[in-house]
């Protein structure tokens, strides 16, 4: 038997080649411990471990029915195009962020849009004085790499505007290398330490120091930006308009919105 650092939310653990391989709750799939375990494979293990009561409610979290559902996964742990729940269906992104309205059972998905622009944007507590940009952006970009295994080209921009703080992760379909972590499941383990629910087998979340003074969160919203602008029936939005507009709507109708308890 081994340990899963990267994946706590797993079973049957062996050593393969010297590898840690382990089953992932709720899909069977098997997962390399050494790397990011995919987002719907995470997902899928959430909902399992929900069903049965087990998951950790943080205090004061704001509850989203649409951001977690049981999704349907491909053997490689990406998410299928066409997500259901009973007779409502609607096609999702790379990242299972829906980008249609919901529709009957007969909805056609043609392809996996993918998802080439993440914005993380993070707000901390009031302080007597601004952090230190350099340091700030130093922290995040060695942070992403090191514990999220983010190729640091990924990481384009990294923000500072008091209280403020923007990360952008950009990573197109013809940039990702075999062998490179997504930018969904980065955000997704990023969202998880955030609010403290670490996916990580040692359960630290991030507790975030710059130049040796720790610094708290109020709250941490993701945007998600796809190749292909979403499908939504917005009589009111003009075909064409900036997709991020379309997309930032989608953040908080599904409140893909992650509130951090300041008491953390």
């Amino acid at each position: 038997a081994c340990v899963c650092e990267k994946n706590k939310r797993v079973t049957n653990c062996r050593l393969d080649n010297g590898q840690c391989r382990c089953q992932a709750i709720g899909s069977g799939v098997t997962v390399d411990c050494t790397t990011l375990t995919s987002k719907c494979l995470l997902m899928k293990a959430e909902v399992m471990g929900s069903k049965s009561g087990r998951r950790e409610k943080p205090k004061d979290a704001f509850e989203d029915t649409d951001g977690l559902y049981d999704p349907e996964c491909e053997n490689s742990g990406a998410f299928k195009a066409k997500q259901c729940n009973g007779t409502t269906c609607w096609c999702v992104n790379t990242a299972g962020v829906r980008r249609t309205d919901k529709h009957d059972a007969d909805l056609k998905c043609n392809q996996l849009v993918r998802t080439m622009w993440i914005i993380i944007e993070m707000k901390h507590a009031e302080r007597n004085a601004p952090l230190n940009a350099e340091s700030l952006k130093k922290y995040f970009t060695d942070t992403i790499t090191s514990r999220y295994q983010l190729d640091g080209r990924y990481i384009t921009s990294v923000l500072y505007e008091n209280p403020y703080i923007t990360i952008d992760l950009k990573q197109n379909s013809s940039d990702k290398s075999l062998g490179d972590v997504d930018i969904a499941d980065v955000a997704y383990y990023f969202e998880k330490d955030v609010k403290g629910q670490s996916i990580f087998h040692n359960n630290a979340g991030l507790n975030v120091s710059i130049d040796n003074e720790p610094v708290k969160f109020e709250k941490t919203v993701v945007y998600y930006v796809d190749e292909i602008a979403p499908e939504f029936s917005m009589k009111s939005l003009t075909p064409g308009l900036i997709a991020v507009i379309v997309v930032v709507v989608i953040a908080i109708v599904a409140a893909i919105v992650v509130l951090v308890s300041s008491n953390k």
